[in-house]
């Protein structure tokens, strides 16, 4: 076998399986996971789906069917599935040189250059793997290119038959799977893709890869031309070993409970501040403004609908939780209007600069090398104890406005006081 080969794999219902894997009574039990302040389904294993329980569909219209069917209900625990995703690319990048994490659940592996090895095997060990040593499902789907990977994928997960791996590098295997997959579940092409391919007879991913190349390019820019190619098998999307840089940073959140006071927004937007910064700093970067927003609920009538936005420059380009907080603050004191009863509110960060790149003004706002000093301690504590164990004061202690999380479930990877327990009996 010859030419580049790449594998998708990804989690199977992977916020679900988490779940599953520290409480063996749900291996046959519906389990959903909540967004945050446990508001749709955002997750959903094969029995809750069977329920008709709907991707997005919020939970305040399913609490009286899952209570009656038994289903397993958890709100978002994004640390243990950060955690149990670190694990599984921990294992990918000892079978494979090249790893690109691509989602919390997804990650795509090059396996050019395997030469004669059966990769079907080697995926199905590769899968065994993973479970044996995470718990957690996978399937694995293999093609030339990412396009054709991440459609193998998609093969594997909806024909059990496969056992949990699709190969589509052989050219004649791969027609005969194409043409029976309907186009909108190519990668890359959204709904009113869909409609424009389906209006002059393009119904599936057979009848894409046909398609002449310049009229996809017309029909959906450059984006529709490089599927094209890629369904056809010509590898058009490099592996990315090293994350992009980031543009833009943001941090938002909906409120437990409405802010109807200017302490409680200032404490917000303290708080988002504090981990933007933490965001920032991780990533090397650095930002000279920021934009801060807030609103009320749109779906409850007896609320007075307002909204505002306002963006706060900073003296100079900064990545300091101090500096961010002064000016998330400003901001909203800016914007805030009594009487109202705010379910929203967060930071937006674009223009983002490489530490140190920014220009320096003739006069330094801040002393930045104590800055950095600070913020340096700051973040090693937080690291070593936990996200929150040193913040500003700004950021308040209490939060009754913090994000409801009131079904998660321990964070047992990462917390000693959460680790699980045996009992002997």
């Amino acid at each position: 076998m010859t030419g580049r080969i790449l594998a998708l794999i990804d989690g199977n219902s992977f916020y679900c399986s988490c779940e599953r894997v520290f409480d063996p009574k749900l291996a046959t039990r519906p389990v959903i996971v909540l967004s945050n302040n446990d508001g749709c389904a955002v997750a959903r294993t094969s029995e809750a789906k069977a329920l008709g329980i709907r991707m997005g569909e919020p939970f305040f219209k399913i609490r009286d069917l899952c209570r009656d069917e038994g289903v397993a209900v958890f709100s978002s625990n994004y640390t243990l599935y950060g955690d149990m995703s670190a694990r599984m690319n921990a294992i990918y990048r000892d079978w494979s040189p090249d790893v690109e994490v691509y989602s919390i659940d997804e990650s795509f592996l090059d396996l050019t250059g395997f030469g004669r090895r059966d990769l079907d095997a080697y995926a199905r060990d590769l899968r065994s793997t993973v479970r044996q040593w995470t718990g957690i499902p996978t399937c694995v789907g293999i093609g030339p290119t990412k396009t054709l990977a991440k459609l193998a994928n998609h093969v594997a997960k909806k024909n059990g038959e496969l056992g949990g791996v699709c190969d589509l590098s052989d050219e004649r295997t791969r027609s005969a799977w194409l043409d029976r997959i309907e186009v909108g579940e190519v990668w890359g092409i959204g709904g009113a893709s869909e409609a424009k391919l389906v209006a002059i007879g393009v119904r599936t991913a057979g009848d894409l890869s046909r398609l002449d190349p310049r009229l996809a390019r017309k029909m959906m820019t450059v984006v529709g031309e490089r599927t094209v190619h890629e369904l056809r098998g010509i590898s058009c999307m490099p592996l990315e070993h090293v994350p992009p840089q980031r543009k833009g940073c943001a941090v938002t959140r909906s409120f437990g409970t409405p802010v109807t006071t200017l302490a409680g927004m200032l404490e917000a937007v303290a708080a988002y501040a504090t981990r933007a910064g933490e965001k920032l700093r991780r990533h090397g970067l650095e930002t000279a403004h920021l934009a801060v927003f807030m609103h009320t609920s749109e779906f409850n009538p007896r609320d007075r609908p307002y909204s505002a936005a306002t963006t706060v420059h900073l003296p100079e380009a900064s990545n300091d939780t101090l500096d961010l907080v002064r000016a998330a603050q400003r901001g909203a004191r800016a914007i805030w209007r009594d009487g109202f009863r705010y379910a929203k509110a967060g930071i937006v960060m674009n223009d983002l600069i490489p530490t140190g790149r920014a220009p320096r003004p003739l006069f330094d706002a801040r002393d930045r090398e104590q800055s950095d000093a600070l913020m340096t301690a700051m973040d090693v504590v937080n690291a070593r104890f936990g996200r929150g164990t040193i913040v500003p004061a700004a950021a308040g202690i209490k939060r009754e406005w913090q994000t409801k999380f009131e079904m998660r479930s321990p964070r047992y990877t990462t917390r000693v006081a959460e680790i699980p327990r045996v009992s002997a009996g």
